[in-house]
């Protein structure tokens, strides 16, 4: 270790996570809403131009969406960016999450916003993995044998099923303070999905 680099636990900032309630989530359960904010998440702050370019959009539909994004929190200025008439977005947390008990609620419109909500979050999850089955040769040999879609099955009760699951997150989330340096060689965004879900038998 160098004398430049820190210790994990000095390296990490705290992440900024909304709890989605019934009102944010009616707002963000919008399939270009969703995708939007995923690119200002993950490929920095843009224009509504410049995110229409990115996803196959129509300027007019990212512009409007992304005043959505904003009314509902999840979207603001960012004028440090900003030359003359340009208006530069950024997201305004780096995560989100919805509780479970949302499905649940006595709202069928509540109930019908989160199952958008999940629904285009598998679609995200999915179109992530073709892209990189897609994409796989033009990466060098080591980060294709470093990428991994693997499944498993365990019989498990629900407690050691959530057990499972918090300790997964919890792994995933030390890596964060090991991020390399700025401007380090052979550095890409990894993309991690945890799919942990009960299954019935088919006969």
């Amino acid at each position: 270790m160098t004398e430049e680099q820190q210790q994990p636990e000095q390296a990490a900032e705290p992440r900024k996570v909304v709890n989605l309630d019934p009102r944010s989530l009616r707002g963000l359960a919008h399939p270009l809403r969703m995708r939007l904010l995923g690119s200002l998440r993950l490929d920095g702050p843009a224009t509504a131009s410049q995110l229409a370019q990115r996803l196959g959009e129509s300027s007019g539909a990212t512009s409007y969406h992304l005043r959505q994004l904003a009314e509902y929190g999840f979207a603001e200025d960012a004028p440090e960016r900003g030359k003359g008439r340009e208006r530069w977005w950024r997201a305004t947390y780096d995560g989100t999450y919805v509780d479970n008990q949302l499905a649940r609620d006595a709202d069928p419109e509540v109930r019908g916003a989160y199952n958008a909500f999940m629904y285009e979050h598998a679609t995200q999850h999915a179109t992530e993995v073709t892209t990189w089955i897609a994409t796989e040769q033009d990466w060098a040999q080591e980060w294709v044998e470093a990428a991994d879609i693997s499944d498993f099955s365990l019989a498990l009760t629900p407690e050691q099923a959530a057990e499972l699951k918090a300790r997964m997150h919890e792994l995933v989330e030390g890596y964060r303070g090991l991020t390399p340096e700025p401007g380090s060689a052979d550095t890409a965004t990894v993309r991690v999905h945890t799919h942990l879900i009960p299954t019935r038998h088919t006969d």
